[in-house]
């Protein structure tokens, strides 16, 4: 299956949500495709939220091909996947601290479940991002590591979560990150409430607070 197949198949035109896909992880997905390296297939079992609850958006900020299972593990529970990776392969001589063939082995992996989840249009969103997207080479600035960051634009605002019925944002993590709290610091002042979900299916009030962007 190319990319451009499996793009449709998580980012069906009818469906809500499905324009922050990101298409960058799809580019290079040909029928020859073949993961490189061993992944854990397992689907996770999921506690933290109950089945139907559409004001609720999950956040999925989890390693590489972990994050992908889990936004399985939501389409159980009436959420629609969106995959919000940003990264690339690492150029030659680049170091490679994010890891591609990963997030792409899952996309694969993930599509025959989505197919078969029956899907309203209107699902709540599941984003789904790679917690070694903010790993950066810091011995030496110029080189290339295939790092990457969560901006603004690369999500909803409050505003457009709370016109859509969402006033609740579930980050399932183990460490709140640095790019995801700098875009919702605001977010409980303008409707939207956020917790976070570690691996022990605990949910907390994140403790969000204005920062100066420097990474």
């Amino acid at each position: 299956m190319t990319g451009k197949e499996l793009y449709k198949i998580w980012a069906p035109e009818n469906a809500k949500w499905t324009n922050w896909t990101r298409p960058v992880p799809f580019i290079g997905i040909d029928d020859d495709f073949k993961p490189k390296g061993s992944y854990d297939y397992t689907i996770p079992k999921i506690e933290y939220v109950e089945k139907g609850k559409k004001n609720i958006a999950i956040m999925v900020d989890l390693p590489g091909f972990k994050s992908i299972t889990e936004g399985i593990a939501l389409l159980d529970y009436g959420f629609r996947p969106i995959p919000l990776y940003n990264g690339t392969h690492a150029q030659e001589n680049a170091l490679a601290l994010t890891d591609m063939n990963a997030i792409q082995a899952g996309i694969v992996y993930a599509a025959k479940f989505i197919e078969k989840a029956e899907l309203e249009d209107d699902a709540p969103p599941a984003f789904l991002i790679d917690t070694e997207r903010l790993n950066r080479c810091k011995k030496d600035v110029s080189i290339y590591d295939n790092s990457w960051d969560l901006y603004h634009q690369d999500m909803p605002t409050a505003k457009y979560f709370v016109q859509n019925g969402i006033d609740t944002i579930l980050v399932r993590c183990e460490k709140f990150p640095k790019d995801l709290n700098s875009i919702m610091f605001d977010f409980p002042k303008k409707g939207v409430n956020v917790y976070t979900v570690n691996d022990y299916q605990e949910i907390k009030k994140a403790k969000l607070k204005k920062q100066k962007r420097d990474f």
